[in-house]
């Protein structure tokens, strides 16, 4: 799917190596020299194991994935697996309905040799439904500010005066510290404060925080400072690739799929007006975009905070968006390895 896209081009190919290599035949080496993109035939590649091992009986169970154009290669390994004896489901899920906080959907092949083979049932839905004598209710997608701990999501996004931060809340450095702010978060140990503290404003001056209230003034018991006409407001989304139709969603959704390519890191938080804006006419500049840390990116996909990515940035990055959120794949698999997951098995790491 990534740069020219060759491998759509590729197709009949994969399908004509995938069917030799069922039958015993490897003619990946001739094919190759036809491909338009030399990578294109490792989606053959599981078929070559499949093979080899179905001649000693096994394996006992199956799966794949996927980004969704290959699911008419994914019904080809499915139609070869029944004739061999499995059940077999393929298809496309949304990550964000297993709580994924990103809408990150994969072409999924299960199949099995000893159960009848099933997509795992969704436990959450955009929109939360209660349970009734129908079933279990689901909760609502997981957003992007649920996963970061970047505030509460029971109500509209927390929006930050020019100069603010991402996270639910204003600027965590003084306007104009984007450095400090990114090496802070590099290194793990950025907070963002909660909604509705106000820092200082880069157009009205140190005279409007004052008049507003600051944290360090302010009883904790007291109500929040009110945003008034002088303050021009700014809320926060992500913005998932550099692309001119890149997904870009507010914090309070979950992201759109992560795409990490060529660059070191294509993702990044761009600010944008809020529902309020301004009242006084002037107009305040948005505060520059953020580049997502490595961090960040893989809570995304639900993996630990802690979590040891090896290597560069750039490597880092790539691990990250070629993974399977493993909260989905504990969905996936869960049944195969006789394991029974319970909620507590998807809190999200904090």
């Amino acid at each position: 799917m990534a740069g020219k896209r060759l491998g759509l081009v590729d197709q009949p190919l994969v399908h004509q190596a995938v069917e030799d290599l069922a039958a015993g035949r490897d003619t990946r080496h001739r094919l190759l020299g036809a491909c338009r993109d030399p990578r294109s035939l490792l989606a053959a590649e599981p078929m070559r194991y499949l093979h080899a091992l179905h001649a000693a009986g096994e394996p006992e169970w199956v799966a794949m994935e996927e980004v969704p154009d290959v699911l008419p290669l994914w019904k080809q390994y499915a139609a070869i697996l029944r004739a061999w004896g499995f059940s077999v489901w393929c298809g496309v899920l949304n990550a964000a309905d297993y709580g994924v906080p990103q809408t990150r959907k994969r072409a999924i092949l299960l199949a099995s040799r000893v159960r009848t083979v099933q997509p795992p049932p969704p436990t959450h839905a955009q929109v939360s439904e209660p349970e009734s004598l129908f079933g279990p209710g689901r909760a609502g997608w997981v957003s992007m500010a649920e996963a970061l701990g970047w505030g509460a999501t029971d109500r509209p996004v927390p929006t930050v005066c020019a100069g603010g931060g991402p996270g639910g809340g204003p600027e965590p450095f003084p306007s104009g510290s984007r450095k400090t702010l990114s090496n802070a978060r590099d290194r793990g140990t950025w907070t963002p404060r909660p909604a509705g503290v106000v820092l200082q404003s880069r157009r009205e001056g140190a005279g409007w925080a004052a008049r507003h209230r600051t944290r360090e003034n302010r009883a904790a018991t007291a109500p929040a400072p009110t945003f008034t006409a002088e303050a021009h407001r700014w809320s926060w989304s992500l913005r998932n690739n550099n692309q001119a139709n890149a997904t870009v969603r507010p914090i309070s959704e979950p992201a759109g799929t992560l795409f990490f390519g060529h660059r070191v890191n294509e993702c990044t938080w761009v600010a944008e007006p809020s529902n309020s804006p301004a009242q006084d006419g002037a107009s305040a500049a948005a505060p520059d975009p953020i580049r997502i840390t490595a961090r960040e990116a893989g809570l995304l996909q639900t993996f630990p905070a802690d979590y040891p990515w090896a290597g560069n940035k750039g490597q880092q990055f790539s691990q990250i968006g070629n993974a399977v959120p493993p909260l989905l794949a504990a969905h996936l698999l869960a049944p195969h390895l006789n394991v029974r997951l319970t909620p507590d098995d998807f809190t999200l790491a904090a």
